[in-house]
């Protein structure tokens, strides 16, 4: 049965958060994926048919509405946060899987000004410059070679007692372009 008491809970919860404010000083970023079909709404039943009794529900066939979103949440919902946004970043990719993408950490490096500079992102456009499908063909085409190199680095940090430890393994992708004579 419907809980009326839960949907009052719900609706409370609903009004303290859109009326949340962050603190003055404190910058909001945010990062959202891209380019992957999401489910925003779905439909059982028909303007001829339309359902008349809950229990039919299991036996009708859905019909999804997808939006552009990273397979979990739609994108205007990751950007729908009611924040004034210091950046706003799409990423294309599925929902935890963009937390690999090393285009992430091109962008969450130079927001928290870490490290060198990236000399290969640009923040302006928010990209990374690499040749596309079409131009590495056209460039094999006229003699000039493209070829792609994976590097797999091992990141080493010193313990407390100034070992040397083993960590996590980081794997970048380089492109490389040259022409004969």
């Amino acid at each position: 049965p419907f809980n009326s008491e839960i949907l009052e809970w719900a609706n409370k919860t609903q009004e303290i958060l859109s009326s949340a404010k962050l603190p003055s000083g404190v910058k909001f970023y945010n990062i959202y994926g891209t380019n992957l079909q999401t489910p925003h709404s779905i439909c059982y039943g028909n303007a001829d048919k339309p359902v008349s009794d809950l229990h039919e529900l299991r036996y009708l066939q859905p019909r999804f509405v997808c939006v552009d979103g990273d397979g979990t949440v739609p994108v205007e919902s990751a950007k729908a946060d009611g924040f004034i946004a210091e950046e706003r970043v799409g990423i294309p990719g599925e929902h935890r899987g963009i937390l690999c993408e090393p285009h992430l950490f091109r962008i969450l490096k130079h927001w928290l000004r870490a490290g060198d500079p990236d000399p290969f992102y640009n923040p302006v456009n928010d990209y990374v410059i690499l040749p596309t499908a079409f131009e590495i063909e056209s460039h094999t085409e006229k003699g000039i070679v493209v070829t792609s190199l994976k590097e797999e680095w091992e990141i080493i940090s010193n313990d407390q007692d100034g070992q040397s430890n083993t960590g996590d393994k980081m794997s970048l992708s380089s492109i490389s372009v040259s022409q004969e004579g």
